[in-house]
């Protein structure tokens, strides 16, 4: 099939913003003329951007789902709120999940449905939109997404020790001086990503774009998460999605690398309680299995997608 995406823009009233305030989206296939449910990427961070989740067009593709990429506020082709930075008052779940609501009902996706892949922290914010239960959700994907904050960081602890040295080492000192933005962290924090974010080397173009989201405007990611994948420290620290899971009514599918920053611990609590939960790990990557297992990825996420039984 080929593709031909067309781009959008939606107003959004953002809750706090004192400016007006838009979201970018990008759709492949005919919303219009395709007789079921569409599938809406959520891009991790928060501010990471859509185009690190290129390789979900392979869905569009080969299953003939259509796909819709977008921006959150804070990040890429949607509004940024760089004076918003530390504003924890601001930058919350539920800006996410009402800037989310607002794309699905300006596409008119209730009718004939919509599916959800998060990854990351996007599949922090479905699992928390989908617990919401909202009309016309028919299946969930979450990839490489904590159900819960402190498990996640527990688990960073233990691929951190687990490091060579120096970076171990490195790391351990720059974090209890607070440094987390000298060359020499960035320098032992590679160690941590080529391990257990991104195999591949080098990084594809596309994941890369992420990684320059993040650094042009931080705000949301700083305030939320912290200064790096695994110092968190920013507001939701304390987050539990676990907790909300059993309100889940749709089919999910859980995905996660075999050295995913996003450990088995923290992936668990979301199939304890997902009532109808199936979870692969791919033996093959960690964070952006996307990527690493390109194939496998699409085929386990396309299918799941495309069996009605």
């Amino acid at each position: 099939m080929a593709s031909s995406p067309y781009e959008g823009e939606v107003a959004f009233d953002a809750p706090g913003a004192d400016k007006p305030c838009k979201t970018w989206y990008k759709v492949y296939g005919d919303l219009d003329s395709h007789p079921g449910p569409v599938l809406v990427a959520l891009h991790g961070g928060p501010g990471a951007g859509h185009e690190y989740l290129s390789p979900l067009v392979d869905i569009y593709e080969k299953y003939e789902i259509p796909l819709v990429f977008y921006d959150q506020v804070g990040c890429g082709r949607s509004t940024h709120f760089r004076e918003k930075n530390g504003d924890t008052t601001f930058w919350t779940f539920d800006l996410f999940i009402q800037e989310l609501d607002n794309l699905v009902n300006h596409l008119q996706l209730r009718v004939k449905g919509f599916y959800l892949l998060g990854q990351s922290w996007g599949g922090m914010l479905g699992g928390a939109y989908a617990a919401l239960r909202p009309q016309g959700l028919k299946k969930l994907i979450l990839s490489g997404a904590p159900a819960s904050i402190p498990l996640l960081a527990k688990g960073a602890r233990e691929l951190l020790a687990a490091l060579p040295e120096p970076a171990r080492t490195t790391l351990e000192e720059c974090d209890k001086k607070g440094d987390h933005e000298s060359e020499e962290f960035e320098n032992a924090a590679k160690e941590f990503y080529a391990r257990h974010v991104c195999r591949l080397d080098p990084y594809p173009a596309d994941a890369l774009c992420a990684f320059k989201n993040l650094k042009d405007d931080p705000s949301a990611y700083h305030t939320m998460q912290g200064p790096s994948e695994f110092v968190i420290v920013g507001s939701f620290k304390d987050w539990e999605g676990w907790r909300e899971a059993h309100k889940i009514e749709v089919e999910t599918l859980l995905l996660n690398g075999r050295y995913d920053e996003a450990t088995d611990q923290c992936i668990k609590p979301w199939f304890t309680h997902i009532p109808k939960v199936k979870w692969v790990t791919l033996e093959n990557s960690s964070h952006l299995a996307h990527f690493e297992e390109r194939d496998r990825y699409i085929q386990l996420a396309g299918e799941f997608l495309s069996d009605s039984v």
